[in-house]
């Protein structure tokens, strides 16, 4: 694993990104109607960790969420998880796609 230390800090200019309140409980696994093969907390922990590689590995599952908020709205954690996963988004198409916002 490639550890990349300014990868949280680029996350964080996509707005807020809470990660580290995550308690990986797995109460967004079990409520996410798409179910998901990769769960919040594991996106959230490579993104904590700076594993970046890990992060950009699971793109079809960033976009793949529908936002919908069930997950977040049960979150113990109260972890703004609709946000981390825009926040993703927000930094793969600006670091990885090159596209600008809009």
């Amino acid at each position: 694993m490639k550890v990349d230390p300014q990868f949280l800090t680029s996350l964080h200019l996509g707005g807020e990104f809470d990660a580290q309140r995550c308690m990986n409980c797995g109460t967004c696994t079990a409520l996410c109607p798409l179910g998901v093969e990769i769960l919040p907390r594991k996106l959230f922990h490579y993104a904590m960790l700076g594993n970046r590689e890990a992060v950009l590995g699971q793109e079809e599952a960033i976009f793949s969420c529908l936002l919908c908020k069930l997950c977040e709205s049960n979150c113990p954690g109260g972890v703004h998880i609709a946000e981390n996963v825009r926040s993703l988004r927000t930094y793969l198409n600006r670091e990885v796609h090159g596209l600008a916002e809009a």
